[in-house]
């Protein structure tokens, strides 16, 4: 049996390292990696695994990873995009740097890698892990919301457009216990230390993130979703992960004046208003 041609970001940590360890078994994982001291550990996992270097934040890098890919080999049969990060704070002090950022991690590198290696992956399939912050506002994380939002209607249009050259898949998990949460927390100390006037929601931010990082839905409940949809005959353009998920995802159909007053709620019942 042929191996497969695995392309996978974000492959050091969480769902990314995860799903590299899974699908190294039976197929060729080249597994994108930023910081150079996880370029051993990514080789230990399997001989099938092929790390390279990528920064979603800067499009050179990027282009490069493409080329080096492209070089390797023949065709994708899957590409995994899973990097992000998250920008939390009040609006009304939110850089536009920092909003920039997000975008440029969750939603434009994310595309620009795809563009790079849209040729070879013909008759192959896109996964992008989504959240399920994109079906709707989350107060002080809107960006991290828009970005994943911004990232699914602009890879549903690729495939459309190029008349489904490549299965685009949605993957929208609801809160799971990655280290992504920690990593929030440090990128985010501008917001939680010199943002006095919103102090009460940040310091909430911080303990909810911590306890999400500890007590969500194991990584493992979105590697077997993706494990399934990935090379299944018929799969879906979106799948939501955890009841949170679905639920965000049932909210978000109705009326916005409606969302807004629930949201409103919330925050007065956790003592935010």
């Amino acid at each position: 049996m042929n191996k497969k041609i695995i392309i996978i970001t974000g492959a050091t940590s969480g769902i990314g390292k995860a799903l590299v360890a899974h699908f190294a078994d039976e197929n060729i994982v080249y597994a994108g990696y930023r910081n150079p001291d996880y370029e051993r550990d990514l080789k230990k996992i399997s001989n099938n695994v092929r790390p390279f270097f990528i920064d979603m934040e800067k499009d050179f890098i990027i282009d490069g990873a493409a080329v080096f890919i492209k070089r390797e080999v023949e065709k994708i049969d899957l590409l995994i995009n899973v990097a992000g990060c998250v920008a939390a704070g009040a609006m009304e002090n939110m850089s536009t740097d920092k909003l920039r950022k997000q975008f440029d991690v969750n939603t434009f590198s994310h595309l620009r890698f795809t563009q790079k290696l849209l040729d070879k992956l013909v008759g192959g399939r896109v996964i992008n892990i989504s959240s399920m912050s994109s079906f709707g506002i989350f107060p002080f994380v809107a960006p991290y919301c828009a970005s994943k939002r911004a990232l699914d209607i602009l890879f549903n249009s690729l495939e459309i457009e190029t008349n489904h050259k490549i299965k685009v898949i949605s993957v929208k998990p609801g809160v799971i216990a990655t280290p992504l949460w920690e990593k929030s927390i440090e990128a985010n100390q501008d917001s939680i230390n010199g943002d006095t006037a919103y102090n009460k929601e940040m310091l909430y931010m911080v303990k909810n993130a911590k306890s999400n990082g500890i007590n969500g839905l194991p990584v493992e409940k979105v590697v077997s979703l993706i494990s399934k949809a990935a090379f299944c005959s018929n799969p879906k353009s979106s799948y939501t992960v955890g009841w949170d998920a679905k639920f965000a995802e049932i909210i978000s159909k109705l009326p916005q004046d409606l969302i807004n007053w629930l949201i409103d709620l919330g925050l007065k019942r956790k003592g935010l208003r």
